[in-house]
């Protein structure tokens, strides 16, 4: 099951908001009918919304292009500084709207249908090399799981937030195949259940074990079930190893820590932000309260109720035990001072 697909100068993307009870793709043909998918979370996850953003930049690139030469490349950049914004805080979304954008300065003075082209490509690229870079995550990060491991995952990190295989669900695919994985324990991922309906999904079409507990069961089940580690994706990771992720996982660490758990990140070098000291420095984006007050689209909270709902928490680098990457597993401290030149230190 693809997460999009570019063909034809039509973007497809999984409409994940429908999962699991229907599969539909969107059809879009316009950068802000991509805008707006990311931000309703008809694509998410940090490597698919990078890969989206890219092919964002490539429709721009078309409709800029039918109004000429003249001004083409402001009028791109001016769509890219849009798409760039359309989630503040996975990385990779800025990330690849970048890469794209130093395609087109490197093309200043072609005529536009070249530039469009060269940006279809770039976008290509960012696909393949994301799918590349899990499947490399996910051997590193299976070597670090025991024999029969019970493994307990957050939210989404799977194909479904990538181009395809997924980060935390990477690993854990790998070491499925390894035949090391006893169960994976899945948390529904509140407010809108991304591990209920996404990572759940995924697993049972992949026929590895899975079990589905609520958020406020983790901690119990460290202490009844017995975990061997926990592995989280990242949407954005800071310079000294602070990890942004779905809201809920800070908690996921520190009961890990307290019940002797090895807490695991699983993202590629693409989503470390070496402009980021540190976690503060990471933008949270703060959603709709009605993902909080409603459920399933019916109110559960009395009207006027008051609403804090970030969708991301920080996990400071101290409850991280290591950081799987395409290029190795990094082990503590972390200094992730400039993201094109990191080398595995562990």
């Amino acid at each position: 099951m693809e997460t999009l697909r570019w063909e034809n100068g039509t973007l497809y993307l999984l409409d994940q908001t429908l999962l699991p009870h229907e599969t539909r793709y969107l059809s879009l043909t316009d950068y802000r009918a991509v805008i707006e998918a990311i931000k309703r979370l008809a694509v998410r996850g940090a490597p698919a919304i990078g890969a989206a953003g890219a092919y964002a930049v490539v429709l721009a690139a078309v409709a800029a292009a039918r109004e000429g030469k003249e001004g083409f490349a402001a009028r791109v950049r001016a769509a890219a500084a849009a798409i760039a914004q359309a989630r503040p805080t996975a990385v990779n979304l800025r990330w690849a709207v970048a890469r794209q954008l130093r395609v087109l300065d490197s093309a200043a003075g072609e005529e536009p249908e070249k530039v469009v082209a060269r940006l279809v490509a770039e976008a290509a690229r960012i696909c393949a090399a994301d799918a590349a870079a899990n499947r490399a995550m996910g051997a590193y990060g299976a070597v670090l799981l025991p024999p029969g491991a019970r493994v307990l995952t957050h939210c989404n990190a799977g194909a479904l937030a990538t181009c395809a295989y997924g980060t935390a669900l990477g690993v854990i695919r790998a070491a499925h195949a390894a035949g090391k994985i006893k169960m994976v324990y899945a948390d529904e991922t509140r407010p809108l259940l991304q591990g209920a309906r996404l990572t759940v999904f995924e697993l049972q079409r992949d026929g590895i074990p899975v079990t589905l507990i609520t958020d406020g069961m983790a901690g119990y089940l460290m202490a009844k079930k017995g975990i061997d580690a926990v592995i989280v994706g990242a949407d954005r990771i800071a310079a000294n190893g602070d990890v942004a992720n779905k809201i809920g996982t800070y908690s996921l660490a520190v009961l890990a820590r307290h019940h002797g758990v090895p807490f695991y990140v699983a993202a590629p070098l693409s989503t470390i932000d070496a402009a980021a000291p540190d976690g503060s420095a990471i933008p949270i984006e703060e959603r709709d309260a009605a993902e909080v007050t409603s459920f399933a689209g019916v109110a559960v909270a009395p009207p006027g109720t008051r609403v804090w709902n970030p969708a991301f928490d920080v996990t400071p680098a101290d409850l991280v035990s290591a950081i799987i990457t395409e290029k190795g597993v990094f082990s503590p401290p972390y200094n992730f001072k400039d993201n094109q030149e990191v080398l595995p230190i562990g």
